[in-house]
């Protein structure tokens, strides 16, 4: 990327984000468990296959839900990975997080003994927690009638449990706390995380999110709503008719830049902008003004000018409200260079996984600038006016990209952007 000047005068260079007192903050290490796969590499051929992870639910009471599709890790075996007792103390979503944080640290090949645990946290996203133990609980006092529950259900079921797993399972000592922000809890995790590392606040930040919602009780919860599909997802195409819940998790290792340099680490992307912001506007219809606010802070934060974007991650939920709205926020931040950029949902292949989403997504955007391949937008049929940006349709691409955002935009009117760089 060569250096620009944005019309405010804004140099776009690699110096301008390792501005004195600021820290380059890398990606080394990143775990997933998904509908697609258990592991980053099955997800993502997946994505370069465009292949669907979109199936029949298989729960209990699944047939007393008028939505039965969903984006199910069908063959999770958590006798695979834990023992009893650790069964016993870990909702789903815990056990999702600690799959994909091993996965993580694996591969950044970290050691967090003595004074890197020190300075080293976890910030994680979910928007409900222990669904699944929140379910099953309610149903035996209710249903079964019983006057006593499992002593563990609080440990279980309260939103930070997996960031304080993954915290004792490392030894991570630094900051350490959960965030929940609805379908933008990942992105703002993950935002937090860079801003730590940037600082100087922490080494190491294990970050991204997780969800398992997909049991009975979480279901019928967004049936009500009215924004699902019966049948697949189809963002932005004109017949798209809602999203489709995914359950799973994405875990990544942040960490300072010199430090990832010094021990020969594999650098799988920079993170190099993050913006926030919230509508105030409705509790469940987005803006479009706020979403373009949290696109434009996130290139102003990077330093980079709209033409250095090659790829968007949308938020792309396949409602009909969110796609059109995140396309007029798109078309509105980059002006004429939209036309050139790709926007894609994977969301399309691996669900929606609310709070956890961010997470899974942010694997197509380290794809995009280190394999050069696009995700594409799977179940797209029918061109929308109001949808009319290039969404990759249907088929992976290849192309190289050197900058990329990735956009989460939630109910509630809570907004996060955050910018990635091919180093």
């Amino acid at each position: 990327m060569s250096p620009k000047k944005a019309k405010d005068g804004k140099v776009s260079t690699f110096e301008a984000t390792t501005r004195e007192g600021l820290r380059r903050v890398v990606i080394t290490g990143a775990g997933t468990i998904n509908a697609l796969g258990h592991d980053v590499a099955s997800t993502l051929a997946a994505f370069r296959e465009g292949r669907s992870g979109i199936s029949q639910l298989d729960f209990r009471d699944v047939d007393r839900l008028s939505i039965q599709i969903g984006a199910q890790v069908h063959d999770w075996k958590p006798e695979d990975y834990f023992n009893r007792q650790q069964i016993l103390l870990y909702d789903k979503f815990t056990q999702f997080t600690l799959l994909a944080a091993k996965q993580a640290v694996a591969q950044a090949g970290l050691n967090f003994a003595g004074k890197l645990g020190l300075n080293s946290g976890v910030v994680l996203g979910t928007a409900a927690g222990g669904m699944n133990t929140w379910d099953e609980n309610y149903r035996t006092v209710y249903e079964e009638g019983k006057n006593r529950v499992h002593p563990f259900v609080v440990p279980k079921l309260m939103n930070n449990a997996a960031a304080s797993h993954v915290s004792m399972e490392y030894g991570l000592r630094g900051p350490a706390f959960t965030v929940a922000t609805a379908c933008a809890s990942s992105n703002h995790a993950m935002g937090l995380a860079f801003q730590m590392v940037r600082s100087g606040a922490a080494k190491v930040m294990l970050t991204g999110g997780s969800e398992a919602m997909l049991c009975f009780g979480g279901v019928k919860a967004w049936e009500g709503l009215r924004v699902m599909s019966k049948d697949a997802c189809r963002p932005f195409s004109a017949n798209r008719n809602g999203m489709v819940q995914g359950e799973g998790a994405g875990v990544f290792v942040f960490e300072d830049y010199e430090n990832a340099r010094a021990r020969g680490a594999e650098i799988l992307a920079e993170v190099v902008g993050f913006a926030m912001s919230s509508d105030a506007q409705d509790i469940v219809m987005p803006s479009a003004q706020g979403a373009e606010r949290a696109i434009r802070g996130a290139m102003q934060d990077a330093g980079l000018n709209p033409e250095d974007i090659g790829y968007i991650n949308a938020h792309g939920t396949g409602t009909a409200a969110n796609d059109k709205t995140e396309c007029a926020a798109v078309a509105h931040a980059f002006g004429h260079h939209a036309d050139r950029l790709m926007i894609s949902s994977t969301k399309s292949m691996h669900g929606h996984l609310i709070g956890g989403t961010g997470a899974v997504e942010m694997l197509a955007c380290i794809m995009a600038l280190r394999d050069g391949v696009i995700a594409p937008t799977i179940g797209y049929e029918e061109p929308d006016p109001e949808c009319a940006l290039d969404v990759v349709p249907n088929v992976a691409r290849e192309a190289r990209v050197d900058a990329v955002l990735s956009n989460a935009f939630a109910f509630g009117g809570l907004n996060a952007v955050i910018a990635l760089r091919r180093v």
